[in-house]
């Protein structure tokens, strides 16, 4: 989960051309009470006030909330939860006000935070953040999971509404985080509204397509979301060092493609990826997805070359590791969760009770104090 992974996809794009066909925009750090739109204050406080010096006064507190070998405490640990939550969210901001029709945050994605408690490398759960952001002009708001690991954190947080539908697509079994059973489907109004799909280890491009366009493609004609959160968590992939599957990047980035065509708002964030040089060359490739180009197989020139050798080529082939997905287990899946999405009738109507303030951009800079005091105007 180094940064160092975000550089390179970010290099990488620049000697590929893609950055002068995106309007860039470096994040707005979120604040303390941005985070609090989800998080608890009190761990947010914790979260600022940390440092590698002082943790060993608050052992209580670290065991509280839930600091360990997978989440330890870090010089800068404030600044980067600020960075990849302002991200997320003012990506959502501009799906919102129309100004983009998709957005990416790379460094987002970061799916097992929970209110009061960090998880799996992750400190501040951006995805929440910016799902609460577009629920503000969409009543209904999809989020689907293709990183190695079930999207917890995130489903967790909406298991009783029926205004976000969470899907994931994850590895199973005696693995991180030991959530995401077929059978969790939500809970009250969000009954229906949770779906899981999980998986054995060395899935591939044959067998996995053939279950995210069905699941996918029902959901967006029963649930009719307005806006889509896809975390595109690199983990998946053949060869990472914590991962088990066995995706190309070509059938990794078919999923953008394939989200990408029901021309529904999409924020794209990225999530897991543990070999960085194929973190960098997924999410390059996806956004070239995203923007409609095709990118040559021949990597260019860039600051990290040695990084990809000795073929130095974009695309990661699968490898020739079995797979334990059976084709009767996968079709019972397929079935299953089928059958959960036949339970909902419609997509669900549901009238804005109190609707929170909407988030403005300042269009000079004298709007800008007042927009201030908004959530997400500074983005």
């Amino acid at each position: 989960m180094k940064p160092h992974r975000i550089r390179m996809t970010h290099n990488l794009l620049a000697h590929y051309g893609l950055l002068q066909h995106m309007q860039v925009l470096k994040p707005v750090p979120a604040r303390d009470r941005d985070l609090s739109r989800f998080h608890a204050d009190d761990y947010v406080a914790f979260l600022k006030d940390i440092t590698p010096e002082t943790q060993q006064h608050q052992l209580l507190q670290l065991r509280r909330f839930n600091f360990n070998e997978d989440c330890p405490v870090f010089h800068g640990l404030y600044s980067f939860c600020q960075t990849s939550a302002g991200g997320s969210v003012g990506g959502a901001v501009k799906l919102n006000h129309g100004l983009c029709d998709i957005a990416i945050n790379w460094a987002g994605g970061l799916h097992h935070a929970r209110k009061c408690e960090a998880s799996g490398f992750c400190y501040v759960n951006d995805i929440v953040l910016a799902i609460l952001e577009l629920l503000k002009f969409h009543e209904r708001v999809l989020y689907v999971d293709i990183d190695i690991h079930h999207g917890d954190g995130v489903e967790e947080a909406f298991y009783t509404t029926d205004r976000v539908m969470t899907v994931s697509f994850h590895k199973f079994g005696n693995y991180f985080p030991g959530t995401g059973d077929l059978r969790d489907i939500g809970y009250g109004k969000g009954k229906y509204y949770s779906l899981n799909v999980p998986l054995d280890c060395g899935i591939d491009d044959e067998s996995y397509q053939p279950l995210f366009k069905p699941i996918i493609g029902k959901v967006m004609e029963v649930f009719k979301p307005g806006a889509v959160v896809l975390q595109c968590g690199a983990d998946s992939l053949s060869g990472d060092r914590l991962g088990c599957f066995n995706l190309s990047i070509r059938g990794h980035a078919e999923c953008v493609k394939y989200m990408r065509s029901f021309n529904v708002p999409l924020l794209l964030v990225g999530g897991g990826g543990y070999t960085i040089r194929n973190v960098a060359r997924c999410w390059c490739y996806e956004t070239g997805v995203a923007l409609g180009i095709e990118l040559e197989d021949k990597m260019p020139q860039n600051d990290y070359y040695e990084y990809f050798g000795p073929d130095y080529n974009l695309l990661v082939p699968p490898s020739n590791m079995e797979n334990k997905n059976s084709r009767q287990k996968l079709d019972q899946i397929r079935s299953n969760v089928l059958h959960n999405l036949s339970k909902l009738q419609h997509a669900p109507s549901v009238p804005f009770q109190e609707r929170p303030p909407e988030t403005q951009l300042p269009e000079s800079d004298e709007d800008e104090e007042d927009a201030d005091e908004r959530w997400g105007s500074r983005f």
